[in-house]
């Protein structure tokens, strides 16, 4: 006990830029993991939901992402430490009344609010983090602060566990309490911590530079590819196999169990072998699961199959911030802010119509929504061959573009 008191002092209770963003990273997923936790059989049981209404609401999720370019205009009016407050604070509101209002068109809205604040906050979280954190331990730093949040969202899960079997809550107390707790900790965070000003003041005008192209185009593809895995992956958990609440909840618990532990390697992993290294084996990881789910329907695998795939899924998508680590090394440093805005819209393009698209597809033939997303991972593989072994500015990528 007393070692881990000593740790809080020096990380959460030091009213250090570290510490904030360490229960920043707590409190997020406080909220969002237990909309997303909840979320598909919520639209199931109690909303009715198709494939169609849901590629419908994730669309509609994604379109603050898509405007997240907005958040540099709103950097003239306030700090980006500020709006990282009120953002978390939109996102706890909106989950804590979603039960409130289950037929298409609530959903629509409390889904649009929480969005504002999600994307809204994970923009200026990543300008923050670049801004404050060393780039010789960046990856290692970034990989403690994605440990803490994948630890909070596993204790969440086993609140939502407890909860739905033992406890028989329903999902309004659930969505009203994570809401609640997360705004607790934001109020928190805004009056025991000052404000900080570290590293140079940011260019507040959208900034777009031919050198970036790399990191714009992984930005892109990401984006879409996530979609696919975010919407489609666990969707199909519940309309395939008849998973409930708590058996969803599992699924998640144990990929955030293993974040918790990996995190922290993937960082030293990363300032090791290089940005390079890591997201090629991202992406080749990501490609052959992609194909290996579209299996799932021919050869009709049972669900231990499909859970494995859906956790091994979410183990390569924990060595994507290599690229914003990438992106520390070969940027202005006063660009942090306005490329973080400019690359969440980029990361959202294809994510405002794609769910949609998508979810028409899916109720005509599954499987290729999946071979789609493993094109998407074949493309981000072939444009991470181009990064150097050791990127910096001016040394952007192995082309001269």
């Amino acid at each position: 006990m007393p070692n881990i008191l000593n740790i809080l002092k020096k990380t959460v209770f030091s009213k250090e830029p570290f510490g904030l963003l360490i229960l920043l990273a707590i409190a997020m997923p406080i909220a969002f993991s237990t909309w997303v936790a909840l979320l598909n059989n919520f639209v199931i049981e109690v909303s009715g939901f198709s494939g169609v209404e849901i590629g419908w609401l994730q669309s509609v999720r994604e379109i603050p992402g898509f405007l997240a370019v907005c958040v540099i205009f709103i950097l003239f009016f306030m700090s980006e430490q500020r709006l990282a407050y009120i953002s978390l604070a939109l996102l706890a509101l909106a989950v804590a009344v979603t039960a409130l209002f289950p037929e298409f068109k609530g959903l629509i809205i409390t889904t649009l609010i929480s969005s504002i604040g999600f994307h809204y906050y994970e923009t200026v979280n990543q300008s923050l983090q670049l801004q404050w954190l060393k780039k010789e331990t960046a990856p290692s730093s970034i990989g403690w602060i994605v440990a803490a949040g994948s630890g909070s969202a596993f204790f969440v899960y086993i609140a939502i566990i407890i909860l739905w079997l033992n406890l028989n809550f329903n999902y309004f107390f659930i969505y009203f309490f994570a809401g609640l707790l997360c705004l607790l900790i934001v109020v928190f965070c805004f009056f025991y911590y000052p404000q900080f000003q570290i590293g140079k003041k940011q260019r507040l005008a959208i900034v777009l530079k031919r050198r970036y192209w790399v990191y714009y185009t992984l930005q892109f593809f990401s984006g879409a590819r996530r979609q696919i895995f975010v919407v489609f992956a666990s969707f199909m958990m519940v309309e395939k196999y008849g998973f409930d609440v708590h058996q969803i909840t599992l699924l998640l618990l144990t990929n955030f169990l293993i974040n918790i532990f990996m995190a922290p390697l993937i960082g030293r992993f990363i300032e090791k072998f290089g940005e390079r290294l890591s997201l090629i084996v991202e992406y080749f990881g990501l490609m052959v699961i992609f194909l290996l789910y579209a299996g799932l329907y021919y050869f009709d695998w049972s669900y231990i199959v499909a859970s494995i795939l859906f956790i091994a899924d979410h183990m390569f998508f924990g060595l994507a911030f290599a690229m914003k680590t990438y992106f520390q090394k070969i940027a202005d440093s006063e660009d942090f802010a306005p490329t973080a805005a400019v690359a969440f819209t980029i990361n959202h393009i294809s994510a405002v119509f794609l769910p949609v698209l998508l979810g028409y597809i899916w109720i005509h033939n599954n499987s290729a929504v999946f071979y789609l997303a493993a094109v998407l991972s074949f493309i981000s593989l072939i444009v991470a061959i181009l990064i150097p072994r050791f990127p910096s500015k001016g040394n952007e990528s192995i082309l001269r573009v």
